[in-house]
């Protein structure tokens, strides 16, 4: 004979697991504060060289989106690393959000590597068109993590980060062809991807 099902201790737990899930904090904010740190230099690179202030030898085909894509994939691991070493209770959230943001980076690493297998194939170079709107395209990639990462922590102030993502995104289409959309582009990955992980790396600390 089975028990009875208990409508009202399913709720409770249910009640119990969104509280735990608010009250940890998120401990992937070094990740962010790594990504926004080292494209959002390669993006002044880009703009200082738009601008002729260093030579444009430096951004060659876009050299240094490359080589900061390997710098952030040679740190991650040492983060990852860190982040296991240091983790208390890890949440329902924790492992959404994680695995939230690590679908964002590798879509974003897989539509850009589909663009240049396409236009591999199509022996037609470089589609610049396309390129002037991977700032945007990107940041609409992050309005979605925090959109996902504010509903799961029932975070307020994390919704404004995915609606300035988005604001972001539509801010920089409209600098296409101007150089200054890669300044606007490292203000808003230091802003909006950056600040936001370091702020989230303190209160894990203190969590």
């Amino acid at each position: 004979m089975t028990e009875p099902h208990n409508d009202t201790a399913d709720i409770a737990w249910l009640r119990t697991l969104a509280a735990e899930n608010a009250r940890t904090p998120y401990r992937g904010g070094s990740v962010m504060v790594s990504a926004g740190l080292i494209y959002g230099a390669g993006s002044l690179l880009q703009w200082a060289s738009l601008t002729g202030l260093v030579s444009r030898d430096l951004t060659g085909n876009g050299v240094q989106w490359l080589v900061a894509t390997v710098l952030f994939l040679a740190t991650l691991p040492i983060l990852i690393w860190r982040m296991r070493r240091t983790a208390g209770v890890t949440t329902t959230a924790n492992r959404v959000v994680s695995t939230v943001w690590g679908c964002v980076g590798w879509s974003i690493f897989v539509l850009f590597a589909c663009m240049a297998i396409k236009d591999a194939r199509m022996g037609d170079g470089v589609d610049i068109g396309a390129l002037w709107l991977v700032p945007s395209i990107i940041m609409v990639f992050y309005a979605l993590g925090w959109a996902v990462t504010a509903s799961l922590y029932g975070n307020g102030r994390l919704w404004w980060l995915s609606l300035g993502s988005f604001v972001a995104a539509a801010a920089l289409a409209a600098l296409t062809g101007d150089a200054s959309l890669y300044l606007g582009y490292a203000a808003a990955l230091f802003l909006l991807m950056a600040l936001p992980g370091y702020l989230l790396m303190r209160v894990a600390k203190r969590g």
